[in-house]
């Protein structure tokens, strides 16, 4: 059984206690979903975040052997990953890193063929520097601030805008990059518009991006431009541009509840019982004697807690078993602990070894888990621990 985990010291083994099962067959359906409502567009697969929990060792030949070419991650170590899997699949692909890398490292993103992100004007100038002296020439992408106020060519008024592509066609001229993307990234592509002022907010950085654009165009120069996310990809596929970056929908999941797509759910997070015993009325379960049974109870012990990224604030969600009977809900009882929880599993026909699926059999289940936490699905993707293999659903669980 092949796995793959962050925690390069803990060794494999045939029967992990928690595993994080990949539908590898469902991020391919995922992908050709995507890639149909952006036809003309260029596809972009964000594999940051160790393709967000769902290991980039499996996710990234899985979207090669689907015609993905292009990928986009947040730093030069998952940069550096990415490539090498690629050269272990003997296929090329662009690789973009959608953050900041310090230039002293400009030699390894020349080395790798790896393309950065220009964040301001001073961190270009500076790279290029690096560049000069070490590599010669490094590839990168601008990216232009229209709104989301984190990184990039200040691009909010129309003097910013014209003066950050005149800041693009001096960096043009000068040695040490290769520009050749211009890109943004929406803020609130996910928020309805009859509810919030997102839809127009979205609408206001696209025509700042492409009013820099435009001006770049009109002095015939032409640059690789991208702007949709994964909520923008689908709901304004106009947007598109020269291409569009698939990121949590890639994953089967829905960047919020005004997102409408049909995808397929990519992780499944299984666990096992590991013990069932008898509590009598009055006995508190787990830290603190936060549940108390008011009659007698049969709970099972899972072997799953929050260092596995199944985090106290989900107490109270309902798993499923998978019994000899066939599939039951049991709800998770007291406080998670750091390696294991209980569920009470009174008049339930279950045994030591059945196995546990804590989310993943359907959208819903991921999205109740993150309202629980008072977050979002994404953060309960990526808190799965590297401690947690991932093995592709097709293998056996022993």
């Amino acid at each position: 059984m092949d796995s793959f985990r962050v925690y390069s010291d803990v060794p494999k083994v045939l029967a992990p206690k928690v595993v994080a099962k990949i539908d590898v067959d469902a991020l391919k359906s995922n992908y050709r979903a995507l890639c149909a409502i952006s036809q003309g567009a260029r596809h972009i697969s964000v594999v940051k975040a160790d393709a967000y929990g769902h290991a980039s060792a499996i996710c990234v030949p899985a979207l090669l052997e689907e015609g993905c070419d292009f990928f986009a991650v947040s730093c030069i170590e998952e940069a550096i990953a990415v490539r090498m899997l690629c050269l272990e699949a003997g296929k090329g692909a662009d690789i973009l890193i959608l953050g900041y890398t310090d230039c002293r490292l400009a030699h390894l993103l020349a080395e790798y063929d790896i393309i950065q992100t220009i964040v301001s004007e001073e961190y270009a100038k500076e790279l290029a520097a690096a560049a000069l002296e070490t590599c010669g020439r490094v590839r990168v992408h601008i990216a232009l601030d229209t709104g989301m106020n984190r990184i990039g060519l200040a691009a909010q008024s129309e003097k910013e805008c014209a003066d950050a592509a005149d800041a693009i066609k001096k960096l043009m001229s000068c040695g040490g990059v290769a520009v050749e993307g211009l890109f943004t990234h929406f803020s609130r592509a996910d928020e309805d518009g009859e509810l919030s002022s997102g839809t127009d907010f979205t609408k206001q950085q696209f025509e700042r991006f492409c009013l820099v654009r435009n001006i770049l165009l009109g002095d015939g120069i032409k640059l690789f431009s991208h702007a949709s996310n994964s909520a923008a990809t689908i709901r304004f596929p106009e947007y598109a541009l020269d291409g569009v970056r698939f990121g949590i929908a890639l994953y089967g999941v829905l960047p919020s509840r005004f997102v409408h797509a049909e995808l397929a759910p990519v992780m499944s997070l299984r666990t096992v019982i590991s013990h069932i015993h008898t509590v009598t009325k009055g006995a508190s379960v787990g830290y603190g004697g936060a549940f108390s049974a008011d009659r007698d109870i049969k709970i099972a012990t899972l072997p799953i807690g929050y260092a596995d990224g199944f985090i106290r604030a989900f107490s109270g969600f309902e798993v499923t078993v998978h019994t000899k009977a066939g599939d039951v809900k049991a709800p998770v009882i007291g406080r998670i602990c750091m390696d294991q929880c209980m569920i009470d599993v009174t008049s339930l026909q279950v045994s030591v070894g059945d196995e546990i699926t804590v989310f993943g059999e359907r959208q819903s289940d991921l999205s109740r888990l993150a309202d629980m936490a008072e977050t979002i699905e994404y953060e309960v993707l990526c808190l799965i621990s590297g401690r947690v293999p991932r093995i592709e659903k097709t293998a056996e669980y022993q």
